[in-house]
């Protein structure tokens, strides 16, 4: 199959009227200066589509049920008393069915792949299915309807705080001790046949909270090479606990005491030191930013400034779900250093486009955190592609050099006419394929969610 665009962002920058020839969902060629052929998809703006590298799919169901405030103060840990409360509920077909209506909004505000930081493995009670990895298995079932480039990143959930704190009931669904959650881990590498070639198993240990110093050592022992996640420094109160605990602070502590590399993606690192966010740039590893989420959630604002300065590498994820907007995330990382400093234009070395710089560096970050050969337009690389219309009102007066402002800063989501996730066609003319049947599912699957609750 072939793509034409009008004009496109390489590599090597902008080209115009350039066909795309995809194969095995991988770009085998780029011509400039030519012309559409007849079977070929034809499209305005074609750029490279970004990962969402953090995901929880089941907390989508929530959006809306949060927001009214309750006696008192409201915070990240209220939310979470809810969140728990709320999973007792879940079956695993209703699992499934909303993280097939999350991985569809997704793939329409334009991100071709998704890694699901998954956590929710056993029943209610506990106890595990009769197959271990039966959560899943329901993820994976979403990402083969929808087709998005899946990284699935189950979570190893052992503590409810640092000192090995047993678990708390609400957190039941969640625990692995280290054996049981690497055979999970094993049979989810096995399911992966089941799924387009592209997708990958990675690991996550939750955070410093859940896991300890012997049990992360041993996890990462077993993994070898491929994608591993972890919350780290998202509120004050677990940094507080980290220094209490292990008595250094969340990300000095992991950096210290583990191997963290290009492999590695840091998410949230909202609360750092200016040395804390210095290192972290120079291990490799890419800071996960889900600012709608953060800014949801009362977490507070990324070091930005000091983290490009130093080279590091960035990607955003929808977190929560609460909105699924490309578009939105990366604006709102802009906005949350702008209102810490009093400032305009921050997420920039020297001079520039600040759009370009969000977006380019959010493609090549999420592309790295996910183990996905993608985040540029190249010959050789997977295609996940986004096209955009630029004569929506958002884009029509701009220049080249002014797109990627207009689309971070002034367009919404409906600029985007298609994606492609490892060249799978799924969004055509802004709608999913799947569209219809995967939102006539989710609405019977909440129907009959809301009357248990």
């Amino acid at each position: 199959m072939a793509i034409f665009a009008k004009r496109a962002l390489l590599s090597t920058g902008w080209a115009n009227n350039l066909r795309v020839e995809i194969e095995g969902g991988r770009i085998a060629a780029l011509h400039a200066e030519t012309s559409a052929q007849t079977d070929d998809v034809s499209v305005d703006t074609l750029l490279p589509a970004l990962a969402n590298l953090h995901s929880h799919a089941f907390q989508r169901a929530m959006a809306g049920m949060t927001e009214y405030r309750m006696a008192g103060r409201d915070s990240f840990w209220t939310w979470r008393d809810l969140m728990y409360r709320f999973t007792t509920h879940l079956t695993p077909d209703q699992i499934q069915k909303i993280a097939s209506l999350v991985y569809m909004e997704m793939q329409e505000a334009g991100y071709a792949s998704v890694g699901e930081f998954h956590y929710l493995h056993h029943q209610p009670d506990g106890s595990p299915y009769d197959r271990l990895a039966e959560l899943s298995d329901r993820i994976m079932a979403a990402a083969v309807e929808t087709r998005i480039g899946l990284t699935h990143l189950p979570v190893l959930y052992s503590y409810a705080g640092v000192g090995k704190k047993p678990l708390e009931t609400g957190q039941a669904r969640f625990g692995n001790d280290v054996d049981r959650f690497c055979m999970l881990v094993d049979q989810a590498k096995d399911a992966l046949g089941n799924l387009p070639e592209d997708c990958r198993v990675g690991i996550a240990p939750h955070s410093l909270r859940a896991t300890c110093s012997g049990d992360l050592a041993r996890v990462l022992a077993t993994h070898g090479e491929g994608p591993v996640h972890i919350h780290i420094a998202e509120q004050p109160k677990e940094v507080s606990e980290v220094m209490a605990g292990l008595g250094a602070r969340p990300v000095e502590w992991l950096l210290d005491n583990v191997h963290v590399d290009a492999n590695w993606c840091l998410i949230h690192a909202t609360h750092m030191t200016e040395d804390e966010t210095q290192a972290m740039a120079a291990s490799g590893a890419v800071a996960g930013l889900c600012p709608v989420t953060e800014a949801n959630l009362g977490d507070g604002p990324f070091n930005g400034p000091t983290f490009l300065n130093a080279g590091g590498s960035f990607g955003v994820g929808s977190d929560s779900n609460v909105l699924i907007s490309l578009t939105e995330e990366l604006r709102t990382l802009e906005y949350s250093q702008r209102l810490r400093d009093l400032a305009r234009n921050v997420m920039v070395v020297g001079e520039g486009s600040v759009g370009q710089t969000l977006y380019c560096g959010a493609a090549k970050g999420g592309a790295q955190a996910l183990g996905r050969d993608a985040g540029v337009i190249a010959k050789g690389k997977l295609a996940d592609l986004i096209a955009i219309d630029c004569q929506n009102p958002a884009l029509c007066a701009l220049t080249s050099e002014q797109l990627f402002d207009g689309l971070v800063f002034s367009a919404k989501d409906e600029v985007v006419t298609d994606v492609w996730s490892a060249g799978r066609h799924q969004v055509r003319g802004g709608r999913h394929v799947a569209r219809d049947q995967i939102v006539s599912n989710y609405q019977r699957t909440m129907a009959d969610l809301l009357a248990k609750l």
